[in-house]
């Protein structure tokens, strides 16, 4: 009954949600305190088998992290990919009171309850490896006006200075169907199973989490291995402390609302599409260099941002179009990464953000830390492919010396 439990109030939208799911769909009444009671002690128990898991892994040889682990089988092709998401946490003592405003500044965070978990996705992919670039025509979706208004519009380009221009799609689905939806004929990778993790813990602390079930799974063996990302400094910090040896492929999508917002930028619209399509154009071919200096040439004929100049400013908006480019110029070779049958978009990465936030995020929502802690590695779990609860409760009963009964509903 304890899974049934966890399993209603981990993909519920709220405990009470899940209460009523569960005496109507299993004839038990459990109260929702009950439920939440529930959900968090049985979390607490797998975050602290995720922590020994880190633990261990960090004191392997660090031959033996790059390795296959023995009984498991490397994939042909390893992704990994990660993304911040938002929840509200709600402490009431004094040290927690502290803790939380401490995690507040270190995050930049807007709002007094508003932090950041961290969601992670690994994936095995199929794909071909061909001898040339299976696309080389950027597909027509891409040069479609319409459709890039649109894509502009779920970027949410106006973020906070500090944030990334294109930080969080509400769509995140969007550039998959991109893809898919055009005369030029271009199959991503397809997708065989997926693994996800979910944490409030910082940054730093999330690489070993994440390079750890990495290893489980067999990834570091792997014959392809890519990293994927958006422009976040987190994202490629993780990469380059614990996924050097993987692909790092920047989110094309992304490159698109920076190199869109560039080229329109003090332009009619006009104007500015001409330039948009020759330079994305450029971008999908991998010749980011090219784009690099026209946007080098756009700034000197713009001059240097003010210090009156606003957000919104093109003088603004260019340098910040012309840095990212120059940040990422390495994670930006499309053409080669579509020869080897590597993904080119943070798309999954980016919808279960979404599926976690449709958990945690609320306006009306706000867990403490160990809440919050608990039910994101739940919701990780029960989202997993490989269902890694089943053997948890297995080895959890013959344990057991008694379960507690619920009462079934009248």
């Amino acid at each position: 009954m304890l899974d049934k439990i966890v399993y209603a109030g981990t993909m519920s939208r709220s405990f009470e949600q899940a209460s009523k799911d569960l005496r109507k769909l299993a004839e038990v009444e459990v109260p929702t305190k009950q439920v939440e009671r529930v959900c968090q002690r049985i979390g607490n128990e797998r975050v602290e088998e995720r922590d020994e898991a880190v633990k261990a892994f960090q004191e392997l040889p660090l031959t033996e992290r790059k390795q296959t682990p023995a009984g498991v089988t490397a994939p042909d092709l390893a992704v990994v990919g990660c993304d911040g998401g938002r929840l509200q946490i709600l402490e009431r003592t004094g040290a927690a009171v502290e803790a939380e405003e401490a995690a507040a500044a270190d995050e930049g965070r807007r709002g007094k309850h508003w932090r950041e978990d961290k969601i992670g996705v690994l994936q095995t992919m199929q794909s071909t490896v061909a001898d040339r670039d299976p696309c080389p025509e950027i597909p027509e979706t891409f040069v479609d006006p319409t459709r890039i208004l649109k894509l502009a519009r779920e970027l949410k380009k106006q973020a906070a200075p500090s944030e990334e221009a294109a930080k969080e799609t509400s769509e995140p689905e969007a550039s998959v169907e991109a893809l898919a939806e055009n005369p030029v004929v271009y199959e991503p990778p397809e997708v065989l199973e997926k693994r996800f993790v979910g944490s409030r813990v910082r940054w730093p602390a999330f690489g070993p989490i994440l390079a750890t079930m990495a290893w489980q799974w067999g990834f570091f063996g792997a014959a392809r291995k890519a990293f994927v990302g958006d422009g976040s400094e987190n994202n490629w910090t993780i990469w380059r402390n614990y996924f050097s040896s993987f692909v790092p492929i920047l989110d094309f999508i992304h490159a698109l609302s920076y190199v869109f917002a560039a080229a329109m930028a003090g332009r009619k619209f006009a104007d500015g599409w001409s330039i948009y399509e020759q330079w994305i154009r450029w971008v999908w071919q991998g010749e980011v260099a090219q784009v690099i200096a026209a946007l080098a040439q756009r700034q000197l004929e713009l001059g240097t941002p003010q210090e009156q100049d606003g957000d919104t400013s093109p003088r603004q908006i260019v340098v910040q179009a012309l840095t990212y480019l120059q940040n990422h110029q390495s994670q930006m070779k499309y053409a080669e990464y579509r020869q080897q049958g590597l993904p080119i978009t943070s798309s999954h990465v980016e919808s279960a953000v979404k599926q976690f936030n449709q958990r945690v995020k609320g306006t009306e929502k706000f867990w403490s830390e160990d809440g919050a802690e608990a039910i994101l590695h739940l919701r990780a779990d029960h989202l997993s492919a490989e269902e890694p609860l089943t053997e948890f409760w297995q080895t959890r009963q013959a344990q057991q010396t008694g379960q507690r009964p619920y009462r079934k509903a009248a």
